[in-house]
């Protein structure tokens, strides 16, 4: 892949986003997914970013045949697989890609880090998700948007990741944070796992903490404070998990707003809590 230029914020605004509407070389993803309505396409029909092509979050974003085989929920797709998706959304070499959902980007966070991974240096989130669009007047389109194909080919390994027999030692040593609800971290409430808790040595820190009530990211001297209050040491590295690596992936981006360079677990703790071998704590300690 062609070298890129790495943009100095993840995030962009509508006003930006509307001034390249039209663009050749900006690619829209709506990542319309949530957990109560996992299959977004219906909302993406009604009414989208003019251009946005959708991505579906179970299928293109994860493995689901590996799904819940030992591998999370949402295990990282087959590299060849990706990027034929990548290239059938349209992607071509040094494009600008821009992703947004309507949920405060706690799904497509997952889009932002898996093509970032993926070597896409130039990936960008709507900041505020669908609603800064809608919000300010601006047009939706209807329908489904069928893009030519795209001539991108991927680079993976290109953003910093922990596999399972690695985040213990990690914990020990470093900062690991549990970025689901607070009531998943202290297994009161966690309909998904089997074993409810965390993982040891894990400080909880929701995900949606880093969001202000319009759904945008704080600004980054916020976010820093916050991060820092929570006990994350600028000495020592900092990783980041949930249940299946996506509200963990809107905590890397705020986290990199935050001026820290983040590790991803993307199997989380729907990995971790199906291996019995592994240990798993309740209540409000690491």
């Amino acid at each position: 892949m062609a070298p890129q230029n790495t943009p100095t914020s993840p995030l962009i605004s509508a006003e930006e986003l509307d001034a390249r509407l039209g663009d050749p070389q900006v690619k829209i993803l709506d990542v319309r997914w949530r957990q109560d309505r996992p299959e977004g396409m219906p909302e993406y029909l009604q009414g989208h970013i003019p251009g946005a092509v959708f991505v579906d979050l179970d299928y293109e974003l994860a493995d689901p045949e590996a799904a819940n085989n030992g591998h999370g929920r949402h295990p990282l797709p087959v590299l060849e697989e990706f990027q034929a998706t990548v290239q059938r959304w349209g992607v071509n070499n040094g494009d600008t890609i821009i992703v947004y959902d309507d949920l405060k980007n706690l799904s497509s966070a997952r889009a932002w880090w898996l093509l970032r991974w993926a070597g896409f240096a130039n990936v960008r989130i709507l900041d505020g998700s669908l609603r800064a669009w809608t919000g300010t007047g601006r047009a939706v389109a209807d329908g489904l948007e069928m893009p030519d194909f795209g001539d991108a080919h991927i680079t993976p390994q290109q953003m910093p990741l922990l596999e399972a027999d690695d985040v213990v030692g990690f914990a020990q040593r470093a900062t690991l944070l549990d970025a689901r609800p607070a009531d998943r971290y202290t297994g009161e409430y966690d309909p998904l796992s089997p074993r409810p808790g965390h993982i040891p040595g894990a400080i909880s820190a929701p995900a949606v903490g880093s969001l202000d009530s319009s759904g945008r990211f704080l600004p980054p001297q916020q976010l820093r404070e916050r991060y820092l209050r929570l006990g994350v040491d600028p000495e020592r590295p900092v990783a980041a998990y949930c249940t299946s690596g996506l509200h963990s992936a809107h905590s890397v981006i705020a986290l990199q707003l935050a001026g820290f360079q983040a590790l991803l677990y993307p199997a989380g703790f729907s990995q971790w809590t199906r291996d019995e071998a592994r240990r798993v704590v309740v209540g409000t300690h690491p």
